[in-house]
């Protein structure tokens, strides 16, 4: 069925259809539907734009990515599904690594998604995972030496608080988006952004163009000038004044 570009939420539909096909194509577990419904009810309660308190988080994210001396991207099957090549895009910019990181793990799942980054010219790491995160049991906790394992940012759209937690433990920033402002991975990231990784992601990369303009010490009182938590209680109050 074709979805008409007049329909009111056309946009999310369309998303919804691009998980479906990922769970076709073997990248997306067929949980990550039940994830994405998730996301799909925070993003209504923000009108479905990016707000401005995203924007904020938005602009920190860029300087903290750009003054990283060893950035990397996690991506999962959701991920892969929704943005394989904005995110590839980002990563050119930043001259980041990509990593497969998967809950539901089996190998040939790993490489199907690594075969959607491949298509817009980046080959992900973590196909096969030397390196594990401590304190993190299950497949999520197996990683790639060369890259999260070593990496001094991560960017983890779509995780888990879990494994935001460990990374933290482990002396990594971890910059998530997340569209519940109230979930733990939220809470526990250094930098949050409140909104839908398919707006973020290329918003991401016009942030990260406009600041490499900027002086080292400029971009440091970007970071130090943002708060997490008071630009998460933005977004909660914002959700709470429109219902």
């Amino acid at each position: 069925m074709k979805i008409p570009a007049t329909h009111p939420r056309f946009r999310s539909l369309q998303e919804r259809k691009r998980i479906e096909r990922g769970i076709r194509r073997g990248v997306t577990h067929p949980q990550g539907l039940i994830a994405h419904g998730r996301g799909e009810a925070f993003d209504y309660l923000i009108g479905e734009k990016t707000r401005p308190f995203a924007k904020s988080a938005i602009r920190c994210a860029s300087t903290m990515l750009l003054l990283a001396k060893k950035p990397v991207i996690s991506v999962n099957g959701n991920i892969a599904a929704l943005c394989p090549k904005e995110i590839a895009e980002l990563a050119r910019e930043l001259n980041a690594k990509i990593e497969v990181n998967l809950f539901y793990r089996t190998e040939k799942r790993a490489r199907a998604i690594a075969k959607e980054f491949k298509r817009f010219g980046v080959i992900p790491l973590g196909i096969k995972p030397d390196g594990s995160i401590r304190g993190l049991g299950g497949n999520r906790g197996k990683v790639s030496k060369e890259g999260i394992f070593s990496a001094d940012v991560v960017l983890i759209p779509l995780e888990d608080g879990d494994r935001t937690e460990a990374l933290k433990r482990l002396g990594k920033k971890t910059i998530a988006i997340d569209l519940n402002p109230l979930s733990r991975t939220a809470q526990k990231a250094d930098v949050t952004i409140v909104d839908n990784v398919t707006r973020a992601i290329p918003l991401l990369t016009m942030e990260t163009r406009k600041l490499k303009g900027k002086t080292r010490g400029e971009l440091v009182k970007i970071i130090k000038k943002f708060k997490n938590k008071e630009n998460l209680k933005k977004a909660v109050a914002f959700i709470r004044r429109s219902y």
